[in-house]
């Protein structure tokens, strides 16, 4: 060893200190820039939604505050338009396609996952398949049908194609088959039904992904808007992607912006907090049901 140029562990632990701090003085730059881009539409819709009509159109350039914000537009929201409305059909449509969905996919996949009957891994790859076919070719099948079927302006109508997902299907089943075979196993030798196996081990393990499902289906629902807009033209049955259309044509008018963004502030209130709420058992979810092992 060469003692006549020591090696000073201090100054090399501050020089892996000082780049470590730049590093993170970098990364959280840029991660701070990318949040105020990210969050600035909500903050100008949030904005734009507290001010007056007048006060709105009086701005030659738009301003990024106000000194006289007014709640008036959120009144209007409920008092003018039929906001509560599409806000109530928007809740029975989600809650019902939720549910349905959630014991559709649970069962699918469970099946998938721990049954074994003939022909099943190619039954699961044509399945899987079907995610390969464009959403449009689906929902043109789908109008057809629902149409021939004499369902249109019916809640069944906006529900009965939404009850099924090859993906959360997909992600359940990868999943389910992280439970080890030998609990299966042991449940049969005891006597346990698949049904009886499938509440009381598989869905209280699998709960955080579950759980992953229903809220992104949630989210999914109250974001619907194509098959919605297709296959209903009945005011009384207008979610509120649709309905939010049908304000901004024959409620307030194209020209109150203020009055809109109020109505798109409220219908999108409920998913933020949601997704705030649940954004770490989302996250979980999604981790948990990609591995395997």
């Amino acid at each position: 060893m060469n003692m006549e140029h020591p090696v000073d562990f201090e100054t090399l632990q501050k020089k892996a200190d000082r780049r470590t701090r730049i590093q993170k003085t970098v990364i959280y730059f840029f991660l701070t820039v990318w949040a105020l881009i990210v969050l600035f539409p909500f903050y100008w819709m949030v904005l734009t939604s507290v001010k007056s009509y007048s006060a709105y159109n009086a701005e030659h350039v738009p301003a990024f505050f106000t000194l006289s914000p007014t709640l008036q537009n959120y009144v209007d929201a409920f008092t003018t338009v039929p906001l509560m409305g599409y806000l109530l059909n928007t809740l029975i449509f989600t809650v019902i396609t939720t549910f349905l969905m959630v014991i559709v996919s649970v069962l699918a996949a469970y099946a998938f996952a721990r049954l074994e009957f003939k022909g099943k891994n190619l039954v699961f790859t044509l399945f899987l398949s079907l995610m390969m076919i464009p959403s449009e070719l689906v929902v043109i099948t789908n109008f057809v049908t629902i149409t021939n079927l004499g369902l249109r302006n019916t809640i069944t109508g906006l529900v009965l194609p939404s009850v099924t997902s090859v993906f959360y299907i997909y992600l359940l089943k990868e999943n389910f088959e992280q439970v080890p075979d030998e609990l299966y196993r042991a449940a049969k030798v005891d006597g346990t039904s698949d049904l009886k196996y499938l509440w009381k081990v598989m869905i209280p393990i699998c709960r955080p992904t579950i759980v992953t499902i229903t809220i992104l289906k949630i989210i999914e629902c109250w974001n619907s808007y194509v098959w919605p807009r297709l296959i209903t033209d009945d005011p009384a049955y207008y979610l509120v992607s649709n309905g939010i259309q049908e304000i901004r044509e024959n409620g307030f008018g194209r020209e109150n912006i203020p009055a809109m963004m109020a109505a798109v502030v409220v219908i999108s209130v409920p998913l933020i907090l949601l997704f705030l709420v649940f954004r770490k058992k989302i996250m979980s979810g999604v981790s948990r049901g990609g591995l395997k092992g």
